[in-house]
């Protein structure tokens, strides 16, 4: 599953208090297995939720969920307290990824109408191995820097360049993992998950899950349904496709999401001089990576990098005028600096600027088996790319390690929401990241769900963005459990219009006067 947008932010905690008692267990105090010890809560060190007056602290879980008296692993968690004297439980928030870091995502509660987030408890956290969650796994923080081969393997020097890349990549990071490889698949983060809600003095949980995040919460409905009150699952991961073929899915509705973008930079001609026609604005940007193969823009920006730039505009509609901005800069002036600003934006040239990264091979790699054939990989994506060539290239590579990642593989949770409460599922038509199919299946899954459809709309999991539709019927759902009435057909059973476009050349400046929203805080996660 591609990622969405790029950068992962390592948020700090400072803890008020003594450490985890966890961290000090005498062999005669060893506890039971599934204990979780209380939180020792404290202020937190990130500005945004000191502001909203939220805690943050450590929660200590077995690195081994088959050895609970083994070493273990610390979670960084934060937490906002309901207000309204209607107390609904602990909320669990989870961004996606995997490997995106949710620990500012307690605050999303600010972002629910009429109050409805109010009665919650709001808990983000980062999962294991993730940003402030110790230990956090790093592999090569330059791996997805500047400089690296064209994602087409055109020429046979190319594709040798690349498999020698991601299988480097892969020995690194088992190096740099260890044990804790062996530990980081989804199973791992539920029963996580779990621990997370016994250590709150809670029976069950509700979980608000984007994209990834989906599927923590499909599985964990399956291991623990008694344990789960209500579910709001954005952007659907389809649990039949987990994850080799989910890419390849992934790569056909990329190509469309990103024909509907040019399609927007060509109604507004006045303003980009890119074209008239969707065709001839995309012929522009094919334009643009052959030139950038021989002359790379700001002598950093190559095909590879072009891709990541424009990658963003097929998980959202929110950044279509920077993207188009820069395009026409480039395209038109030959100015390279937007370009090269917005790859800086998302690929930060930091200390563990991989984390999400390596988290997130680490889980998907674990998740389920890869072909280990190169051939297989081959013909399959050589055959994607033929009908899509936007992203298939890029998504293969950026997978790749798989092949011969350090730890080894499992078999995928057959997902069920049999006994499952019922639970809100939210997507748009021509979501690319988590294809509108995979919506369609977990509601076939979960007889008690209700699907909300955007019509027609490219976002990927964009509730809580302020589309009156979508997000006045997650407020419904989370102050009295209502749902939408659900239909008999294989469809949807709310459909609302879509997250509308920006207005084109909308100023980057204004972006950033703006206090923190939920565009930032989905930035801050991690994903791409």
């Amino acid at each position: 599953m591609r990622r969405i947008l790029v950068a992962a932010t390592a948020i700090g905690v400072t803890l008020a208090g003594a450490a985890v008692a966890a961290n000090a267990w005498a062999e005669e105090d060893r506890p039971a297995p599934g204990y979780a010890p209380p939180i020792a809560w404290g202020k937190c060190a990130d500005q945004a939720l000191a502001s909203r007056k939220a805690e943050c602290g450590f929660l200590a879980v077995p690195r081994d969920h088959d050895r609970p008296d083994g070493p273990k692993l610390k979670l960084a968690v934060s937490r906002i307290k309901h207000t309204a004297a209607d107390y609904q439980g602990v909320m669990l928030v989870n961004p996606g990824g995997p490997g995106g870091s949710g620990l500012t995502l307690s605050a999303l509660g600010d972002y629910v109408p009429d109050g409805a987030g109010k009665s919650y408890d709001w808990i983000g956290f980062d999962p294991r191995g993730v940003g402030s969650s110790k230990p956090a796994l790093s592999c090569d923080p330059t791996y997805n820097g500047y400089n690296r081969p064209p994602y087409v393997p055109s020429t046979a020097a190319v594709e040798k360049d690349w498999l020698a890349r991601t299988a480097e990549y892969a020995a690194d990071c088992a190096t740099s993992g260890g044990k804790l490889l062996d530990h980081l698949s989804t199973v791992d983060t539920v029963k996580d998950m779990d621990l997370l809600r016994r250590a709150l003095g809670e029976k069950q949980i509700n979980f608000y899950g984007f994209s990834y995040g989906t599927y923590l919460g499909q599985v964990y409905a399956t291991m623990f349904p008694q344990q789960v009150r209500r579910m709001v699952m954005d952007g659907n991961v389809n649990p039949a496709r987990v994850w080799y073929d989910a890419n390849l899915d992934q790569d056909l509705a990329f190509d469309k999401s990103m024909k509907v973008f040019f399609a927007w930079v060509a109604q507004h001609h006045d303003v980009y001089q890119l074209g008239t026609t969707a065709k001839a604005v995309e012929k522009r940007y094919y334009d643009l990576q052959a030139k950038v193969a021989s002359a790379p823009a700001a002598k950093v920006v190559g095909p590879a990098e072009l891709t990541d730039v424009f990658l963003q505009a097929g998980y959202y509609v929110f950044g279509w005028a920077t993207v188009a901005q820069a395009f026409s800069a480039y395209a038109n002036k030959n100015d390279a600096a937007p370009l090269k600003r917005l790859f800086d934006e998302g690929n930060p040239q930091v200390e563990d600027a991989d984390n999400g990264y390596a988290i997130y091979l680490a889980v998907q790699c674990t998740d389920a088996a890869w072909p280990k054939s190169w051939s297989r990989w081959k013909t399959d994506n050589w055959k994607v790319h033929q009908q899509a060539p936007f992203e298939t290239w890029g998504n293969a590579w950026f997978n790749a390690p798989c092949r011969t990642w350090g730890a080894k593989a499992g078999q995928p949770v057959e997902v069920t929401g049999a006994k499952a409460p019922p639970v809100l599922l939210i997507s748009e038509t021509l979501d690319a990241a988590t294809p509108f199919s995979g919506s369609l299946e977990v509601r076939k899954r979960f007889p008690r769900a209700a699907l909300i459809e955007g019509v027609g709309g490219t976002t990927h999991a964009g509730s809580l963005f302020g589309n009156k539709c979508v997000d006045g019927a997650v407020a419904a759902y989370l102050k009295n459990g209502a749902l939408p009435k659900r239909v008999k057909a294989n469809t949807s059973d709310l459909r609302c219009k879509p997250i509308a476009p920006p207005a084109a050349a909308a100023a980057a400046e204004k972006r950033a006067a703006q206090p923190l929203s939920r565009t930032d805080l989905q930035r801050r996660i991690g994903v791409r």
